[in-house]
Protein backbone atom coordinates (compact mmCIF):
# COMPACT_ATOMS: atom_id res chain seq x y z
CA UNK A 1 0.00 0.00 0.00
CA UNK A 2 1.08 3.46 -0.74
CA UNK A 3 2.05 5.62 2.26
CA UNK A 4 1.71 8.47 0.58
CA UNK A 5 -1.43 8.29 -0.79
CA UNK A 6 -3.35 6.31 2.05
CA UNK A 7 -5.25 8.76 4.21
CA UNK A 8 -7.82 8.93 6.97
CA UNK A 9 -11.09 9.13 6.56
CA UNK A 10 -11.43 12.27 8.73
CA UNK A 11 -8.42 13.40 7.09
CA UNK A 12 -9.41 13.15 3.59
CA UNK A 13 -12.98 14.58 4.82
CA UNK A 14 -10.94 17.92 5.42
CA UNK A 15 -9.29 17.81 1.85
CA UNK A 16 -11.93 15.77 -0.07
CA UNK A 17 -11.77 18.53 -3.57
CA UNK A 18 -7.75 18.52 -3.39
CA UNK A 19 -8.20 14.34 -3.31
CA UNK A 20 -10.71 14.88 -6.03
CA UNK A 21 -8.47 17.01 -7.80
CA UNK A 22 -5.28 15.10 -7.06
CA UNK A 23 -7.24 11.80 -8.63
CA UNK A 24 -7.76 12.70 -11.96
CA UNK A 25 -4.05 11.88 -12.93
CA UNK A 26 -3.68 8.78 -14.63
CA UNK A 27 -2.24 6.09 -12.01
CA UNK A 28 -2.95 8.34 -9.02
CA UNK A 29 -5.21 6.87 -6.22
CA UNK A 30 -6.00 7.17 -2.77
CA UNK A 31 -6.85 4.42 0.20
CA UNK A 32 -8.79 5.86 2.80
CA UNK A 33 -8.94 3.95 6.21
CA UNK A 34 -10.57 3.94 9.06
CA UNK A 35 -9.07 3.08 12.46
CA UNK A 36 -6.30 2.37 10.32
CA UNK A 37 -7.81 -0.42 8.70
CA UNK A 38 -7.96 0.22 4.59
CA UNK A 39 -11.66 0.37 3.51
CA UNK A 40 -12.04 2.12 0.68
CA UNK A 41 -9.99 3.63 -2.46
CA UNK A 42 -10.49 6.73 -4.66
CA UNK A 43 -9.49 6.50 -8.16
CA UNK A 44 -10.34 8.54 -11.36
CA UNK A 45 -13.46 7.17 -13.39
CA UNK A 46 -11.29 6.60 -16.19
CA UNK A 47 -8.95 4.74 -14.25
CA UNK A 48 -11.71 2.24 -12.70
CA UNK A 49 -13.17 1.98 -16.29
CA UNK A 50 -9.94 0.52 -16.87
CA UNK A 51 -10.10 -2.00 -14.30
CA UNK A 52 -13.41 -2.96 -15.16
CA UNK A 53 -12.93 -3.76 -18.62
CA UNK A 54 -9.65 -5.75 -17.45
CA UNK A 55 -11.34 -7.80 -14.99
CA UNK A 56 -14.55 -8.37 -17.44
CA UNK A 57 -11.93 -9.46 -19.97
CA UNK A 58 -10.43 -11.81 -17.68
CA UNK A 59 -13.73 -13.22 -16.27
CA UNK A 60 -14.77 -13.66 -20.37
CA UNK A 61 -11.46 -15.40 -21.22
CA UNK A 62 -10.28 -17.14 -18.22
CA UNK A 63 -7.37 -19.08 -19.12
CA UNK A 64 -6.22 -15.19 -21.01
CA UNK A 65 -3.81 -14.30 -17.70
CA UNK A 66 -2.23 -17.56 -18.28
CA UNK A 67 -1.92 -17.23 -22.23
CA UNK A 68 -0.82 -13.72 -21.76
CA UNK A 69 2.10 -14.97 -19.39
CA UNK A 70 3.46 -18.00 -21.37
CA UNK A 71 3.44 -15.28 -24.60
CA UNK A 72 5.32 -12.70 -22.56
CA UNK A 73 7.75 -15.08 -21.57
CA UNK A 74 8.48 -16.59 -25.19
CA UNK A 75 8.74 -13.20 -26.24
CA UNK A 76 11.85 -12.31 -23.71
CA UNK A 77 13.22 -15.47 -23.70
CA UNK A 78 13.16 -15.02 -27.96
CA UNK A 79 11.09 -18.29 -27.97
CA UNK A 80 8.34 -16.13 -29.92
CA UNK A 81 9.90 -16.98 -33.58
CA UNK A 82 7.97 -20.79 -33.27
CA UNK A 83 5.01 -18.52 -33.81
CA UNK A 84 3.25 -17.86 -36.84
CA UNK A 85 2.16 -14.83 -38.26
CA UNK A 86 -1.59 -14.02 -39.03
CA UNK A 87 -0.89 -14.07 -42.79
CA UNK A 88 1.33 -17.97 -42.61
CA UNK A 89 -2.46 -18.98 -40.46
CA UNK A 90 -4.62 -17.90 -43.43
CA UNK A 91 -2.79 -19.68 -45.77
CA UNK A 92 -2.77 -23.20 -44.06
CA UNK A 93 -6.67 -22.59 -43.87
CA UNK A 94 -7.11 -21.84 -47.42
CA UNK A 95 -7.47 -17.81 -47.56
CA UNK A 96 -5.77 -16.41 -50.60
CA UNK A 97 -3.65 -13.20 -49.56
CA UNK A 98 -4.32 -10.33 -52.47
CA UNK A 99 -1.06 -8.91 -53.85
CA UNK A 100 -1.10 -5.53 -52.68
CA UNK A 101 0.90 -4.76 -55.50
CA UNK A 102 -1.08 -5.67 -57.88
CA UNK A 103 -4.17 -3.29 -58.64
CA UNK A 104 -6.60 -6.25 -59.78
CA UNK A 105 -6.76 -7.05 -55.92
CA UNK A 106 -7.65 -3.60 -54.76
CA UNK A 107 -10.94 -3.12 -53.36
CA UNK A 108 -12.51 -0.84 -55.94
CA UNK A 109 -14.86 1.98 -54.02
CA UNK A 110 -17.94 2.43 -55.63
CA UNK A 111 -18.82 5.82 -57.51
CA UNK A 112 -21.33 6.95 -59.75
CA UNK A 113 -20.37 7.17 -63.58
CA UNK A 114 -20.27 10.59 -63.99
CA UNK A 115 -17.36 10.65 -61.29
CA UNK A 116 -15.39 7.59 -62.93
CA UNK A 117 -15.42 10.13 -66.09
CA UNK A 118 -14.00 12.84 -63.72
CA UNK A 119 -11.15 10.40 -62.87
CA UNK A 120 -10.34 9.20 -65.97
CA UNK A 121 -10.06 12.41 -67.16
CA UNK A 122 -8.05 13.37 -64.95
CA UNK A 123 -5.62 10.25 -65.11
CA UNK A 124 -5.24 11.50 -68.57
CA UNK A 125 -4.30 14.81 -67.79
CA UNK A 126 -1.37 12.92 -65.86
Amino acid sequence: MNTKNTLSVSEARKKFFEIIEKAQKPDNYFVLTLKGKPKAVLMSSDDFECWQETLETYQDFPDLQKSLREAQTAFETGAYKKFTSIEEMLFKEGFVLADKGNSQYEVQSQHSPRSRKRNKTAQRKR
